[in-house]
């Protein structure tokens, strides 16, 4: 039978909004509540922002050890620089005689060279924070031109130098010390010889030296010598100047750190000063 053309059917009904449907407003919710974690999630990762607390530092250690690679004299210095020291010695003379000395220990012995102190009546350090303290001889050996010295107070931070190591012709070696009043002045050369001997006056000869032409002069008596591990391999006492002018010609000489300590040739480790 054939449908009567009059009879057309009714056209569908227009889609509810989405506010309407409670499917659609399931799914819009949970989106929003996504996105929401999302940006706590990111506040809170990211950093910034005053109230956020850092993470405690670390404080610097004075617990020196020598280094496993080999150090540029940069490396040296800033390593060593908390452990050498100024001495300004007044004697019977006229005048102040200044030189340098190193912590070699963990409770602040100083060793320095023998004739920087020898006859003072009075011994004052100047450690590198800038702190001064007055300090006596402890212990001397004219024969090996060597002396420790006992503070009367030690800096907030002590860092003692790393004593040991030997030393070979040809070895890097950096000098720290006080040359004609400069502070903290730092050269470098080599190893130039061993064994070496140096005349004096009186006191005897010293057997036994390194010679070295890493730059000395005057008030460089006492500082360390060190190798590229950082190591104290001597201790500075005497420079060679045919023309008696005191100034540096290029042979300078150093106790052995085993014989300044008078036993061995030292193991790195505190000494029993």
């Amino acid at each position: 039978m054939l449908r009567p053309t009059g009879s057309e059917q009714a056209p569908p009904e227009a889609p509810a909004p989405w506010w309407k449907r409670p499917d659609l407003r399931r799914k819009v919710l949970i989106g929003a509540v996504a996105l929401w974690a999302l940006a706590i999630t990111v506040v809170v990762l990211l950093p910034g922002g005053d109230d956020q607390e850092s993470p405690a530092r670390a404080l610097p250690s004075a617990a020196p050890s020598p280094s496993d690679e080999p150090l540029t004299v940069a490396q040296v210095y800033q390593a060593l620089r908390p452990s050498v020291v100024l001495i300004k010695a007044t004697g019977s003379g006229a005048g102040a005689d200044t030189g340098t000395g190193v912590i070699a220990n963990a409770d602040g012995t100083i060793l320095t060279a023998f004739h920087v102190v020898e006859g003072a009546k009075s011994i004052t350090i100047a450690y590198a924070d800038g702190t001064e303290s007055p300090a006596e001889v402890v212990t001397s050996s004219a024969a090996q031109d060597i002396a420790t010295l006992k503070p009367g107070k030690l800096p907030e931070t002590l860092v003692p130098a790393v004593l040991g190591g030997g030393a070979a012709i040809g070895d890097d070696v950096v000098a720290i010390g006080n040359p004609l009043g400069l502070t903290a002045t730092t050269t470098s050369g080599v190893v130039s010889g061993l064994d070496r001997t140096l005349s004096r006056d009186k006191g005897g000869d010293i057997a036994g030296l390194i010679q070295f032409d890493a730059a000395v002069n005057p008030g460089s008596s006492g500082g360390p010598l060190l190798n590229d591990r950082g190591q104290v391999v001597g201790i500075v006492v005497a420079l060679a100047n045919p023309t008696d002018d005191g100034t540096f010609i290029g042979i300078g000489f150093a106790v052995p750190i085993g014989a300044a300590l008078g036993a061995g040739e030292g193991d790195g480790r505190n000494p029993p000063l």
